[in-house]
């Protein structure tokens, strides 16, 4: 990690936080300034379809500004600046599906024409080192659809075991994977 500025450094990739003047930027219609803020060079159209989930992210951020190191976390290429997708926790330890006190639930995207080269597991591997070795963290939860192989196959690369399934009203049906670490 990157003490400086709370960056999270893998081989490939600079996790950076978003913070919420980067999210205002990106909601605003302002994408240069948040590829500034990013020190990285966003994707065409981003952010594409999830500016419910960015808005629900700066909801939670300007209600508790603590919680900004566990949300959303630009995926920058160390190696071209390429701003290649997002991941993050939905929150602290206790906000998760299973609600569960110990626990964090983590997600992640890679855009499309970065996809396939194992960056999504790097991120998520150095989201889990980050929580372990920085808060303690032992339990994580990831929750996906039964029909996205590729998230499938990342939570068995990192050790995840399903442990049930569940309803989300906004992607259906998802089973729920956990990995103590």
């Amino acid at each position: 990690m990157d003490a400086a500025n709370g960056t999270i450094l893998s081989e490939r990739l600079e996790l950076v936080s978003v913070s919420p003047e980067i999210l205002d930027a990106l909601l605003e219609g302002r994408p240069q300034k948040a590829a500034e803020l990013m020190n990285g060079e966003l994707a065409s159209g981003w952010p594409g379809g999830h500016e419910g989930f960015f808005k629900l992210r700066l909801d939670q951020m300007r209600r508790d500004p603590c919680v900004q190191p566990w949300l959303i976390r630009g995926l920058v290429l160390r190696d071209g600046r390429a701003v290649v997708g997002h991941a993050g926790f939905h929150g602290p330890p206790g906000v998760n599906g299973k609600q569960d006190p110990a626990a964090v639930e983590l997600g992640y995207e890679i855009f499309e024409p970065y996809r396939g080269r194992g960056l999504a597991t790097e991120a998520a591997s150095a989201l889990i080192g980050w929580a372990r070795d920085e808060h303690g963290v032992r339990r994580f939860i990831v929750s996906i659809a039964p029909t996205n192989d590729p998230s499938l196959a990342i939570a068995a690369k990192l050790g995840f075991v399903q442990t049930g399934e569940q309803w989300d009203d906004e992607d259906g049906l998802e089973l729920v994977f956990e990995l103590e670490a």
